[in-house]
């Protein structure tokens, strides 16, 4: 039976104002697309879902809630399948989705909308599932723009633009001892990583204003949020307890302006 998505409640105050650089460098290990090689002990679902709960994606979802399916070849065998419903970061894709399938189908395009969702959500019911080929998966549409923009700063670091694939992350280091550029939330420090390059460029106006003697050290970082997720679930490592998502800015006023 397919599951149903509970409509996301609204998620604001997401990240604090205070800005500051890292003093304490969180280094990257090598070997891991992201981290390293696993550890003893990693983030539970649980754990991981709670990270990742505040962070609202949009699917596309039918009147009870539960997902649009699309069913695409899985496997080197031709006739194996798999069920898999896509996760827009942007609101606006998806609404483009919707007016391209009521271009080819009218009537199923009628009985679907846009619906916002948490990714931890998403993340537990693709777990779920991870083990089963018959459960439904998920497919992260990245916005476009954000990915021309990801390659852009691959190719600033001198790294080849066609290495990435996936939804881009982007966060900032910078200092004397090149830490992370961190927000102050109560009484931590956390690492933000922005879904949209021009949010994490706001932070670093801000962080200009603050420590102007430091912002031409600042450098933009970009990882996959796929890599990302493996490496919750896979790493233990300080890095990744202190890292927080911050969704766009536009998905955070289209909640505020529509959410009961």
């Amino acid at each position: 039976m397919m599951k149903s998505f509970v409509r996301i409640g609204l998620v604001l105050g997401v990240i604090g104002s205070h800005l500051l650089l890292n003093p304490v460098s969180l280094p990257w290990k090598a070997s891991s697309p992201l981290l390293g090689t696993a550890p003893v002990q990693a983030l539970t679902i649980d754990e991981i879902k709670a990270k990742l709960g505040p962070v609202p994606v949009f699917t596309i979802t039918d009147a009870n809630g539960a997902p649009l399916v699309a069913t695409v070849p899985a496997g080197q065998n031709s006739s194996d399948t798999a069920s898999v419903a896509g996760v827009f970061i942007s609101r606006q894709d998806a609404l483009k989705f919707v007016e391209n399938l009521r271009n080819r189908n009218p009537e199923l395009a009628n009985s679907v909308r846009v619906t916002p969702v948490s990714l931890g959500e998403v993340y537990q019911m693709n777990e779920q599932g991870r083990n089963n080929p018959d459960d439904l998966q998920f497919a992260y549409v990245p916005v476009q723009a954000q990915v021309d923009s990801a390659r852009a700063v691959m190719e600033q670091n001198g790294r080849s633009p066609n290495e990435f694939n996936g939804v881009p992350l982007f966060m900032a280091k910078g200092g004397p001892d090149d830490g992370y550029l961190t927000i102050q939330r109560g009484e931590e420090q956390v690492i933000p990583m922005f879904f949209y390059k021009e949010d994490l460029q706001g932070m670093l106006t801000q962080f200009q204003q603050q420590q102007p003697d430091l912002i031409s050290s600042v450098t933009i970082q970009v990882v996959p949020l796929e890599a990302l997720l493996e490496a919750f679930r896979t790493d233990d490592h300080q890095f990744l307890d202190r890292i927080i998502l911050v969704p766009p800015r536009e998905t955070l006023q289209y909640l505020r302006d529509n959410q009961p």
